[in-house]
């Protein structure tokens, strides 16, 4: 749990219409999807505007988000950043399942931040979009003479195999 996305938000229950500007730079232990994950030293910036209304609070701004991630052609480490921009809601009209839930005093940003980040990642990005794949002399695609080893026996009959 990430302390610094915990806000306190009872003034600004109190008088509705008020505003709050939030800004941080936090860190996630544990957030990536597939093959694309955020470094653990990486700093998340995010700039929220933080403004009460009649049943909830508004949450509206950016995340920017560096990653790092697997080329899924040549498997070479990718590196980038996405921005992503947010209008969420806390609380809101009773039984509203898409708002977010708003604490007697607080909300808690770490939950929506995971969301949009985790939607923002590539699943499997590319280095580059003309990348060729493997380098055939970093992954040989047959064993080499000096360390071939016997077939499996279960796989003998494919050895009979004509495709002529």
């Amino acid at each position: 749990m990430n302390a610094q996305l915990r806000i306190g938000v009872a003034d600004l229950l109190r008088t509705l219409g008020t505003r709050r500007d939030y800004r941080a730079q936090v860190r996630f232990d544990d957030l990536g999807v597939v093959s694309t994950r955020v470094d653990p030293d990486a700093d998340v910036d995010v700039e929220f505007f933080i403004e009460a209304f009649s049943g909830g609070i508004s949450v509206t701004g950016r995340v920017e988000v560096p990653w790092t991630g697997e080329c899924r052609r040549c498997l070479d480490v990718v590196r980038g950043s996405t921005v992503q921009h947010v209008q969420e809601i806390f609380g809101g009209p009773e039984g509203d399942e898409d708002a977010y839930p708003l604490g007697h005093d607080e909300i808690d940003l770490e939950p929506m931040v995971r969301d949009v980040v985790a939607g923002a990642l590539p699943l499997v990005p590319l280095c580059r979009p003309d990348c060729p794949g493997p380098s055939p002399d970093r992954f040989p695609t047959g064993p080499a003479e000096e360390d071939a080893r016997p077939a499996d026996p279960r796989w003998a009959a494919l050895d009979d195999l004509s495709f002529e």
